[in-house]
């Protein structure tokens, strides 16, 4: 198969979106998020593993199968015009290079111009992946996407504050020289979840050698802070499907244990919910 016109346009305005400081991703997991994130203004979005995963009645954390993923992330693709990054986590299968480089043409071919793809193996016991591992797998995640003359954004994530790994004391330089060595083995950006103070967020910028991306959330710095700090893009992992499903658990909770609606007067119109789809 070959790549369409617009994925290769889209690849190239995805990778330009990262000259601002910083990109912000909107994280979706359906037509409607996806929708709703365009109509708000996003430029690019980034798919949320967590989101799809929990919409196919599965937790998170590589219970989705590669076919569950691909088939999310080509609806997200058909449903928006801007370009879609996808969260592929540790890549599906047994986390193999090969495995790696099978779910990365598959997103390709799906629509997506760039990708996540995590140093947590996704199974087992062990924490995190050596550097070395990783390192092939994001060798063979490029060389997948110049299989198909594809310009891919290679988002390495690393999860050393997520995961807890090592003493607390010694993360930072971890993630630094992680991101690093990510970057040297084929990534374009190193995404370091699990960090909101702004003197590890600034040493994260300062120190890794390329693009660094951070996942925010209530207690976070304000998107203005973290551009001054130099981050390259900022994403919002899970956060917006739980701030969904914690709204349908209000309006619930309140229909079935007080008979009332007010939670439904905060909801979208429904007219503007149809005229996110309508195509005239």
């Amino acid at each position: 198969m070959t790549l369409t016109a617009r994925h290769t346009e889209q690849a190239a305005l995805f990778r330009a979106l990262h000259s601002r400081r910083p990109l912000v991703l909107p994280n979706v997991w359906d037509a409607s998020s996806v929708a709703l994130a365009q109509a708000a203004g996003a430029s690019a979005v980034a798919t949320t593993s967590a989101g799809i995963a929990w919409a196919h009645g599965v937790p998170d954390g590589q219970r989705l199968t590669r076919e569950q993923m691909v088939r999310a992330v080509g609806g997200l693709v058909r449903a928006t015009t801007l370009p879609v990054t996808a969260d592929i986590e540790s890549g599906y299968g047994a986390g193999s290079p090969a495995d790696v480089a099978e779910t990365v043409r598959a997103v390709i071919l799906a629509g997506a111009v760039g990708i996540n793809l995590e140093d947590s193996p996704g199974q087992g016991d062990q924490p995190l992946l050596s550097t070395e591992a990783q390192a092939e797998r994001l060798q063979a995640a490029r060389a997948a996407a110049q299989s198909l003359g594809a310009d891919l954004f290679i988002n390495a994530r690393t999860d050393v504050f997520l995961a807890g790994f090592g003493p607390a004391e010694s993360r930072l330089q971890e993630a630094v020289r992680r991101g690093n060595l990510y970057l040297r083995a084929g990534a374009d950006g190193v995404f370091v979840p699990g960090v909101s103070d702004e003197a590890s967020i600034a040493a994260l910028a300062r120190h890794i050698g390329g693009p660094v991306n951070i996942m925010v959330g209530s207690s976070s710095p304000e998107i203005q802070a973290l551009g001054r700090l130099a981050v390259a893009r900022v994403s919002l992992g899970p956060a917006l499907a739980l701030a969904a499903l914690g709204t349908v658990r209000s309006a619930l909770s309140e229909l079935l244990q007080h008979g009332t609606y007010t939670a439904l007067a905060q909801g979208y119109p429904y007219t503007e919910a149809e005229a996110l789809f309508f195509r005239p």
